[in-house]
């Protein structure tokens, strides 16, 4: 089912001038519960029916009016003056969720627009206790609704969300109908034009949670500066002033009782004598045993610092070098967005099998399932939110979803050791409207959590064989991100052997991005593009070129694995991919591959001082 690009401009309008319409009717509006995973809950992965929406015509009326007998009543109810219902979820196709509806149904590669998802569960209530709905991640806008009321919308397709519907669910069957609208918009985040495939629905885990009526929904808890003690805070939904809050450590006996202060919050600070700090060598998680009430949350948490120190960046004091690579969160094999343990296990594997002690998870925030596994695994984390290439940096709109979603992101990932930097951007134009943006954004980060670094991948300006790292966002940044293609969007490999590096702060380096094009497989002598030689010739040059720059900290090439684009169409060779993998999406390991793993494991490339 494909439109024409006018088409779904137009059909976008109208979804977002209903979406404006409806969100005043919503019961409450998303919050985000941490510790997700670690609660009670009912999962509601699975089939899902699913109806094709693409005129909106669920929520809209045929003059444009907004409907209250849509498809979110689930045809419980007989339409006004007798009309037919015209539309049956029972008898609709399913969808998997989580998962995108791009590989489940050819049909629905190329669609993008609006699906409604459809299914029934049963609940018991408890008393004293509550509902609230999870949705993991849903692309890229979702409208909730519960028995026939809306509850909620969300707008951003990488992070979580949760409803409550405590007040709306009975004893018994209920039912759930989500419309999810994947449709690109300009002033979204991020905007119409992007590398990487538009995977719509609801890509992530989807749950009913319990919580006790006073529950914990937040907390920070870090390793302090001095690496004496952890400190932080556990904040309690409507608890009372002066209500109790433990946080304890039971390897460690250790054990901190405090009290809720009037904004909610209870400070906490455990001395840490014995305790074996996170690192990649010995990637230690303890469990961590938060209880308020009748609430009890059990995380697994490993404790670290991190910091910069002129142009060194510092895990638990001691300079360390990040040996990475890039990775977009799509699956090995079967393609789509990657859903499931074993997905992240195979790009985990490879990476750790390249010998890898960072990777960038580019270009959004991945599924949970990625940092934690990243946090078992001691493997350092880049990750990132997805404002990309030309955001509408003039609209304080634009600003508003991109905090949103650095929020979000924050706000569930606190809890991961392995995540050390925060990136806020991905190669955008320098232009004061742009670096206010983004400034804005580097000072969200530090407000919402002081213990990681701030970092952006930031374009450079060339001029015969000087690179200059200038861009006036360098100023708001602990650590600075370079994407550099020598060899295959400017000059050839061998110029990299000439290029001298002139970089304006006195800061970290990490080259987020560098690399070629090569189809698995194809071969030919080392000056023919697209051929495995070609992209191991870039890297043979690229190596040396990193070396001789001081500053030098981390890398991350692009990229681990060739992953869609509706960008490269070239017949023969691309056919819809990226192909700057290391690997190719059916696992097949090119010459690249092992020459940066030769060099990783013979620790051959940077210094952690």
């Amino acid at each position: 089912m494909k439109f024409a690009l006018g088409n779904r401009r137009f059909i976008a309008i109208i979804c977002l001038s209903i979406l404006a319409s409806i969100k005043a009717n919503a019961q409450s509006s998303p919050t985000i519960l941490v510790d997700v995973d670690h609660r009670q809950a009912i999962s509601l992965n699975g089939d899902w029916h699913t109806i094709i929406d693409p005129y909106f015509n669920g929520l809209y009326t045929f003059h444009h009016e907004i409907r209250n007998d849509g498809y979110f009543l689930n045809g419980t109810q007989h339409l006004k003056n007798g009309e037919p219902l015209e539309y049956d979820f029972s008898k609709s196709p399913t969808l998997k969720v989580p998962g995108d509806w791009n590989t489940q149904r050819e049909l629905l590669y190329d669609y993008e627009g609006l699906i409604w998802y459809q299914r029934d569960f049963e609940y018991q209530p408890r008393e004293h206790h509550r509902a609230f709905f999870h949705i993991g991640a849903s692309n890229y806008k979702a409208i909730l609704w519960v028995n026939g009321r809306q509850v909620c919308e969300h707008e951003g397709g990488f992070t979580p969300f949760d409803c409550e519907v405590t007040n709306l669910l009975h004893a018994g069957t209920n039912f759930a109908v989500v419309a999810v609208d994947d449709t690109r918009q300009a002033d979204g985040v991020p905007t119409l034009n992007t590398d990487w495939f538009n995977y719509g629905g609801l890509t992530r885990d989807v749950a009913l949670v319990d919580v006790p009526d006073k529950f914990i929904d937040d907390y920070d808890l870090h390793l302090n500066h001095s690496r004496t003690a952890v400190e932080g805070w556990v904040h309690v939904q409507d608890a009372a002033p002066g209500a109790s809050v433990s946080v304890s450590i039971p390897e460690l006996k250790l054990k901190n009782d405090a009290v809720v202060g009037s904004q909610g919050r209870a400070e906490i600070k455990l001395n840490v004598a014995g305790m074996q700090f996170w690192s990649p060598e010995q990637p230690k998680l303890y469990d961590v045993v938060l209880q308020s009430g009748e609430d009890s949350l059990q995380d697994e948490m490993g404790f670290r610092t991190v910091e910069v120190s002129g142009t060194k960046i510092l895990l638990n004091g001691k300079p360390v070098f990040l040996r990475g690579i890039s990775i977009h969160a799509e699956a090995p094999y079967r393609g789509g967005r990657v859903t499931n343990d074993e997905d992240v296990a195979t790009l985990l594997g490879w990476a750790r099998e390249l010998g890898c002690n960072y990777v960038r998870l580019a270009h959004y925030p991945h599924d949970q399932r990625m940092t934690r596994a990243t946090d078992r695994m001691g493997i350092m984390v880049w990750s990132e939110i997805p404002v990309y290439w030309a955001e509408h940096f003039g609209d304080p709109a634009v600003l508003k979803k991109a905090e949103q979603q650095l929020t979000e992101e924050i706000r569930r990932d606190r809890d991961k050791a392995s995540i050390l930097l925060w990136s806020i951007a991905n190669e955008t134009p320098n232009t004061p409207e742009r670096t206010q943006f983004l400034k804005t954004l580097a000072g969200d980060v530090r407000a919402l959590d002081s213990t990681r670094l701030v970092t952006a991948a930031l374009l450079v300006r060339t001029e015969g064989h000087i690179k200059y790292v200038d861009d006036s966002l360098g100023e708001a940044l602990d650590v600075i991100g370079a994407n550099e293609y020598i060899g295959w969007y400017e000059q050839n490999p061998e110029d990299a052997d000439t290029t001298v590096w002139k970089i304006a702060y006195d800061k970290p380096l990490i080259i987020s991005e560098f690399g070629g094009d090569a189809k698995a497989g194809l071969h030919g002598k080392q000056t023919e593009r697209w051929t495995e030689e070609y992209q191991e010739s870039i890297y043979q040059h690229q190596l040396p070129m990193l070396n001789r720059i001081p500053q030098l900290r981390g890398m991350s090439p692009w990229i681990l694995m060739d992953f869609h684009s509706p960008r490269r169409m070239l017949p023969g060779i691309q056919d819809g991919f990226n192909r700057k993998g290391l690997i190719s999406d059916q696992g097949e390991k090119k010459k690249a591959f092992y020459l940066l793993q030769k060099a990783y494991k013979e620790e051959r490339i940077g210094k952690a001082e």
